[in-house]
């Protein structure tokens, strides 16, 4: 295993986290687990038929947390080959219940929290002139709904990043995705809404946008690189 490409994946405690850990350690690669609950993350470990594993936890909104994994896992593998941007947090609330807080958290995991962590797995993927960034975005970017103020746009942001790492990372053998589904059926999904607003026949499974995101680490979306990738049920 020591020259089997390596993976980092955020919010890898629970929903499409965890199932993108489960495929990519099932396809070879050693994945390196990042999130908030370390009870989630050891959880998630413990599903995964691969010898090596790394559980870090950490809140990548924080530039300096976001630094020390990639420190970490380089320092553990020495390579790092695909990074998942797939933590996030989306509040519900009116626009006018819009507070400078619900602002400065909502950007600083779903945007920020991304582009610390590309900005510094950068260098490492420009040293092994290759990498690959998959960021989970929403369909709300384009069709928000009512309540997602916030969400949507700091979703937007992480598609404008996908864009911008193509332009600058095509020529250095970097490639980035962006998979926007549409309603998945996780925790964070049931803590907004219930059946009775969103029926579970319209809602996605977590393994079905975790398939989506490593078809694109393996190489099997080429055509969509740089792209936003909607999926909906």
């Amino acid at each position: 295993m020591a020259d089997a490409p390596v993976a980092i994946i955020t919010g890898a405690g629970s929903g499409i986290g965890r199932c993108v850990c489960t495929r990519l350690a099932g396809a070879g690669f050693r994945v390196a687990l990042v999130g908030r609950r370390e009870a989630l993350l050891v959880e998630t470990a413990s599903m995964l038929e691969a010898p090596d594993a790394l559980t870090l936890v950490a809140d990548v909104s924080d530039a300096a947390q976001a630094a020390g994994v990639v420190v970490r896992v380089v320092e553990a593998w020495g390579r790092l080959d695909a990074l998942v941007n797939n933590a996030g947090a989306a509040p519900l609330e009116p626009i006018e219940n819009t507070t400078e807080y619900l602002l400065e958290s909502t950007f600083a995991v779903n945007a920020f929290g991304p582009a610390h962590m590309i900005a510094r797995a950068w260098p490492v993927f420009k040293r092994q002139s290759s990498g690959c960034v998959v960021n989970v975005s929403t369909v709300g970017t384009v069709d928000p709904f009512p309540g997602f103020f916030a969400y949507a746009a700091s979703k937007a942001a992480l598609e404008s990043m996908t864009r911008s790492i193509m332009q600058e990372g095509a020529a250095l053998g970097i490639r980035a995705f962006s998979i926007a589904p549409g309603a998945v059926e996780t925790d964070m999904l049931r803590g907004l809404f219930d059946e009775t607003m969103v029926p579970a026949s319209a809602a996605l499974a977590p393994d079905d946008v975790a398939e989506a995101i490593c078809d694109c680490v393996l190489g099997r979306r080429e055509a969509d690189a740089g792209s936003v990738i909607r999926l909906v049920r």
